[in-house]
Formats: structure tokens, sequence, C-alpha cells
């Protein structure tokens, strides 16, 4: 396989100097809008991240709508990133957009619950599972607020979590494990690309590889872990789908220790309506929702059971008076609730799930053929409506493998082969949605392009 790669990589690097030069001659907008934009902002975009896409200056988007959108040079794109999520049930939505024109002329934001609270909390538990709900305005913030509630409803301040995770930027989640001669070493550390880390981020959280059951209980045996967090599956290193009762393994190790389980939904939300939890039988303690819950509008929710939400209502109602922590002034604004609302009831129905899930299966078998007529040593890695192309022959079991299969080159040559014919890709680890307004011509515009990409890598 490496081989194989290594020969593909110097195809790659001579692919991208020319693709790179294409996307230039093809986008002069976005390359003015860029030379103004550095003026005030820093690489010239509102978040630095979004100049990390492996093309030569951003691309500005003039207009999104459905599974397209049109760049600031007028070129339509096929569009399988959606936002890495943000955007997973379409761009604008028509009932969110109703929804929202309809808010935004009674008010945006309060202090105070709107009248639709109700029906919003209803809407989160037919749609997830658990009856009760909390509002915050990114997935950051609810794993954030709910790692407050998990140490102190438990008296406990540990964390464990898995090598390789994403959690947003919640600080205590920003660890990596230890290695030496492929062994986990009993240390965890901040990582060493954050910025300005000042405090020892090891002191509290404690790393162990994914899919090792082992590591999770020797670890949750000390009583000093509050709650374990992940996701039902890794999705920021390479994809790395959970073993075969791997989660509902550590439902049972946690409550036989008395740790709390908390499953962050934001990106297995792509697994069926309800999200991967509810999908599989497993109930957590607390769950996380968020990108793509209010139609694209920051939004986040995270759900818990009656017996949890006594304990937080007691832990709440003794500390003393005074800022908890716990929520920001915009969280729950009314029209974020109207952006909810819509979503869940509107959009995000099973009939949108079907269509979703249905088209990805195809999807998957059409990438699966590529790499076969190919004869490429890869995989597609498939959650639901979530699809990955990864550079090894089978999908990971830890971040360890994920990371030894990644290939930057090779990334954004594909990527970039495929913008410059309008199809976009989410770039890091070529990651694949497909929304309820993906049409079978958009699969077929997709594995043609594809298929013309892995002609040009593969050729002698």
């Amino acid at each position: 396989m490496h081989s194989t790669n290594d020969a593909l990589i110097a195809h790659a690097e001579r692919l991208l100097k020319s693709e790179r030069q294409q996307f230039l001659q093809r986008h002069p907008t976005s390359v003015r809008l860029a030379e103004e934009a550095r003026k005030h902002f820093l690489y010239g975009v509102p978040m630095h991240w979004m100049n990390d896409w492996g093309t030569p200056t951003p691309l500005f988007v003039r207009e999104a709508q459905g599974a397209h959108f049109t760049c600031a040079d007028g070129i339509d794109y096929t569009d399988f990133c959606l936002g890495d999520t943000g955007a997973m049930f379409g761009h604008s939505p028509e009932p969110v957009a109703r929804a929202l024109q309809a808010q935004a002329r009674r008010g945006f934001t309060t202090m105070l619950p709107g009248v639709n609270t109700p029906d919003v909390g209803a809407a989160l538990a037919d749609q997830f599972g658990l009856p009760y709900w909390q509002l915050a305005t990114t997935a950051t913030d609810a794993n954030r607020f709910v790692l407050r509630w998990a140490r102190a409803v438990t008296g406990r301040t540990k964390l464990l979590v898995f090598d390789g995770c994403y959690h947003g930027t919640v600080d205590d989640t920003l660890v990596d494990c230890v290695f030496e001669d492929g062994k986990t070493v009993s240390q965890t550390v901040s990582r060493a690309s954050l910025l300005g880390q000042t405090v020892d981020l090891g002191l509290n959280t404690v790393a162990v590889d994914f899919n090792d059951l082992a590591a999770v209980e020797r670890e949750l045996a000390t009583g000093e872990i509050a709650c374990l967090l992940t996701e039902p599956a890794l999705t920021n290193c390479g994809m790395v789908p959970a073993l075969p009762g791997f989660i509902a393994h550590l439902r049972e190790l946690t409550a036989r220790y008395g740790t709390l389980l908390i499953l962050d939904e934001t990106h297995t939300i792509s697994s069926g309506r309800g999200g991967w939890a509810r999908n599989a039988g497993v109930e957590p303690d607390f769950i996380v929702f968020g990108k793509p819950i209010a139609g694209g509008l920051p939004a986040a929710a995270y759900g818990f059971g009656a017996a949890l939400a006594k304990r937080m209502q007691a832990a709440k109602d003794a500390a003393p008076p005074g800022h908890s922590g716990i929520g920001t002034t915009l969280s729950g604004n009314m029209l974020t609730l109207a952006a909810l609302h819509a979503t869940l009831t509107e959009v995000a129905t099973p009939a949108a799930y079907e269509h979703m899930l249905t088209l990805a299966a195809t999807l998957e078998q059409g990438l699966t053929a590529l790499l076969e007529r190919h004869a490429l040593p890869w995989c597609i890695t498939r959650i639901g409506a979530r699809l990955e192309l990864q550079f090894c022959p089978t999908a990971p079991v830890n971040a360890r493998e994920a990371r030894a299969a990644q290939q930057d080159e090779l990334e954004h040559a594909i990527h970039l082969y495929l913008l410059n014919r309008g199809v976009l890709l989410t770039p890091f680890h070529n990651m694949m949605l497909v929304c309820p307004e993906t049409r079978p011509a958009d699969i077929d515009t997709l594995l043609t392009v594809l298929d013309d990409c892995l002609t040009t890598l593969t050729a002698n």
C-alpha cells in the first residue's frame, strides 16, 4: 500500500501545480476579493481555518441553495461538503427560510423564552429520544457546559476521551496520547498545535485509544473519572468507526463505575433520524447535537434523562448565587428557536433521511467500484449520509491508524481537481455528505469527475 501511495504522491504533486494554476485562472473574482479582504481579515478570511483548503486563494461564495452553491465568479458547484455538516440538510431549506423571515419581524433575542419553547422541546424529544434539553450556540459550548454539569453532579474532576477526538474547541479535550514503540505511555499531553496554551490539559484529562475497552476500564476503575466524552465514531482525524458493540460496552462500563457517558453526535447525526445512539438503541447520560439542527444557523442542544435532570437541578440549587459558568447571552434566542423548530419538524424528516441514506449507499457502491477499477488499495467508510475516502485498505480502528493513512498531497490533489470541475468535497480527509436536495445526477457527476481524477493520478 505504501509503495502505491508513494507513486501516487509524486503524480499528485505534479497535478497540484497545474490545478492551482487552473484555479487562479477560473476564479479571478475570488483572487481579487482575497486581496481586498487581507486588508482587514487575518489571512483574508473571517476565521483562519478558512484558509486551509489547499487552494491557492480562498474560494468566495455568492449564494447557496439546496445541494449547490455559486461562487463569486458565477460558477455552479455540486456541494458534497455542505459546510462540513452545518448544511447537512441542504443550503437554505425553504421551511427554515420561511420561519426566519416570519420571526425576523417579531424579534431576534430578549434573554427570555419565546412562546414556542415548549414546541421546540417537544420536537427535540421526538427527534432524539431524551426528554430534557438545554440549548447552546455551538456544539463546543454544549460540550463545555455538559462537562461542568458532569463534574458538578459526580463530584469528580477527571475527563476520559479518546486519542484523536474532536469536540470543538473545548480545552479539556485538546489532548494527545504519548506513544513509544507503538504502545501508549501513561501520559496525556496538550496538543502541540495549540496556540497560547498555558495549562497542562493532561492534569484533568486522560486519553486512550478508541476501540480499546481494556484501556477504558483501566481508567474508569480508578474511580476518578467524572465522564467519558466521545463521538460514536471518530470523525476529525479521519473517520474511525466503532467496532461492533464498542459503544454499548462503554455504556455498561460507565454505568458500572459511576461515570457519566456523553455522546457528541454533532457529526454522527448523519447516521439516521434521531442520530446514531437512538438508531443503535444506546442511551447515554448526555447527548450533544450541533451544526445542522437549525438549518445551518449557529445552534446546539444537549439532552438528558429525568434522573440526571434531578441531580443537575440539585447541584444548581445548592450552589451559591452567581454565574454558573454555563450559558451564553444569545443561546436559545427567538430566531434560533424558530430555525430549530422548522428544521426538526419540516426538514429533518423520516422521508428526508430515507432519501439521504439511499443515495449515500448508492454513492458508496459507486466509489468502491471506482477504487476496484483503478486497483487502488483504499476504502470508503460510511456512517449514514456521511462518507470518507481513506488511503488504506480497511477502515482504521484508532487515531494512530487514521493518521498513518493520511496523505496531504493526495487529499489536496483530489479536492482541487474536483473543485476545478464543479464538485466540492470537504478537503480534510475528502469527506462527502448527501443532503435531502442531492439528486442522482449529482452522484453521477461526482463519480465521473473522480474517475477522471483517478485516471490522471494513476497514469504511467
